[in-house]
């Protein structure tokens, strides 16, 4: 864990230190139901990372994301069937060294092969024009507009989720 914790540090570009905020919350998501998870490895070294599991009324991000579409004005029948059935895309990243060739493309196409849930959520820091790497993916793959400029709790940055339908292709 140490080392994916590791890509995902150095893809945020998040402070050293971060890794053992993350770890027990990490730790904790493997054992939910319908966890899977990929990794890429090159030359003995992880290089990218990704993984979610079923998303579940309780879990903390799919009450976040329920609260945003609910104060948006959204229905709450609506609100329910966005939240229903899904695959919680809970980290994808690649190590800054190791992007630009398709691997982070790759590694979602890997992780959401052959999931049973009807949909795939995910969040993503908000950036200018969608002007980077994470978000030409996300719209490349089909993912779309659930809720834009969202301030998670404890969080101040503003972040969009996206979603789209399963299976891909």
């Amino acid at each position: 864990m140490g080392e994916a914790l590791g890509v995902y540090v150095a893809a945020m570009d998040y402070p050293p230190g971060t890794e053992a905020h993350r770890a027990p919350m990490w730790a904790e998501h493997a054992l939910r139901p319908g966890w899977a998870a990929v990794a890429a490895i090159d030359a003995g070294t992880l290089v990218g990372i990704g993984y979610g599991y079923r998303s579940a009324r309780g879990q903390w991000w799919s009450e976040e994301v329920r609260t945003g579409l609910l104060a948006l004005g959204r229905p709450a029948g609506e609100t329910e069937q966005v939240l229903a059935d899904t695959f919680e895309l809970t980290e994808l990243h690649v190590h800054p060294a190791a992007q630009g060739d398709g691997l982070g493309s790759r590694l979602l196409l890997s992780l959401l092969e052959g999931r049973p849930e009807g949909r795939v959520l995910l969040s993503t820091p908000e950036v200018d024009a969608e002007g980077n790497r994470a978000w030409r993916l996300y719209r490349r793959t089909g993912f779309g507009d659930v809720l834009r400029h969202f301030r998670f709790t404890g969080d101040p940055r503003p972040f969009a989720v996206l979603g789209r339908s399963l299976p891909l292709g």
